[in-house]
């Protein structure tokens, strides 16, 4: 059996305010052409399928024409697909019963009542049953109903939330077991703080959102989704596929592609990575006045100029927007630097949570957490 695994396709995104939607309507494209050259016998898409949980017009549209195209390809592949931190999961939710008819599965919400349990698809093929098992993105208070053991009990981590969440499932360890999860998964040991993200992703303060990779010890690959950069997770069979073109300048020169992935016999599988070359790249380019003017292109483009004194040059960014008419950012370097831009550049770098408390003096530990949850909320409420 063979399957592609995809993730945070963030339709509707902006580009430092930039409108890509062309960009993404081919990048989309491209994944229908490799599917209706691979047919694969499923697609899997591990949440953020869109940019904003309140989506526009144009998005909607343009994720219609994406899964009808699919669909056209590949007839007889089941397509599955969750929900995202940036998702509406109610909205994700909606024909939910009526879809899965069609082979199309978009599960939004995570188990609610007592009698529900994680969204479970299972195809065969010569080698036996393939569960795939569909988590949304899943916050604490959504499952809280339903893992919380005493009616007192204080609010659970994320961490801990989830292996009550899969201790309420009946995993066949025998046969092969497919994870798609949206979910900060990190290494066991591993400091969530080492980690690196990209500048689109939206990062908890302290980590909170954290999970412990051994969690997924049942599954024999686990399609995850949240980060952007494509990545393991402790073994080659935990995988981030990341995103399929780049969402921010911090992903500039990461190699994308859909995750081809290749079940066997129980144990063995294989995984190959499909190359996806996107209609403009995401490029930041350092030089020279003149050397950048010598690179141009119509990718997106940040120029750092290098000069080390100001340029007396009356029509610089004329010049630079006509060699690159996807310029998006111009950033110098100078000498000329002063304490007080010292200071700024310091404040710059400090969170939300730390800016807050700055201003906020003996706060205990309460306190704190209390300011923590709060800015987590108001970060997930802006999206």
């Amino acid at each position: 059996m063979r399957f592609f695994h995809l993730s945070d396709l963030h339709i509707g995104l902006r580009l430092l305010d930039r409108d890509i939607h062309e960009d993404q309507e081919y990048i989309l494209q491209e994944i229908v052409r490799l599917a209706a050259e691979y047919r694969p016998d499923a697609v899997v898409i591990a949440g953020d399928i869109y940019d904003r949980a309140v989506p526009s017009a144009d998005a909607v549209l343009l994720f219609d024409r994406f899964v009808s195209s699919l669909v056209s390809a590949c007839p007889d592949t089941e397509i599955m697909m969750i929900s995202g931190n940036h998702d509406s999961g109610s909205r994700v939710n909606v024909f939910r019963s009526v879809l899965q008819h069609q082979h199309i599965h978009m599960i939004g919400l995570p188990p609610e009542n007592a009698e529900d349990h994680i969204e479970k698809v299972t195809l065969s093929d010569a080698f036996g049953p393939v569960h795939f098992y569909l988590l949304p993105f899943v916050k604490p208070s959504m499952v809280k109903q339903i893992v919380s053991q005493e009616e007192d009990e204080s609010s659970l981590s994320y961490d801990e939330s989830l292996r009550r969440l899969f201790s309420r499932e009946d995993i066949t360890t025998e046969e092969r077991n497919i994870l798609v999860s949206h979910q900060f998964y990190i290494p066991v040991g591993t400091d969530p703080e080492q980690m690196e993200r990209m500048d689109s992703e939206i990062c908890t303060v302290g980590n909170i959102d954290a999970v412990k990779a051994d969690l997924l010890q049942d599954f024999d690959y686990a399609a995850l989704g949240h980060i952007h950069k494509p990545m393991k997770v402790g073994k080659d069979v935990y995988r981030y596929c990341g995103t399929p073109m780049a969402c921010s300048f911090s992903e500039a020169g990461q190699k994308k592609g859909v995750i081809l992935v290749t079940l066997e016999e129980k144990g063995n599988v294989q995984i190959e990575t499909i190359p996806l070359i996107p209609l403009r790249q995401v490029r930041i380019l350092k030089g020279t006045l003149q050397e950048l003017l010598d690179l141009s292109c119509e990718d997106y483009v940040r120029a750092e100029l290098t000069e080390k004194e100001d340029l007396d040059v009356i029509d610089m960014k004329d010049r630079l927007y006509y060699a690159f008419p996807n310029l998006l950012e111009i950033r110098r370097q100078t000498l000329r630097t002063t304490d007080y831009t010292a200071e700024m550049d310091a404040s710059e770098e400090m969170d939300e949570f730390s800016i807050c408390r700055s201003f906020l003096n003996d706060l205990d530990e309460e306190e704190e957490a209390l300011l923590r949850e709060i800015v987590n909320v108001t970060r997930e409420d802006a999206v």
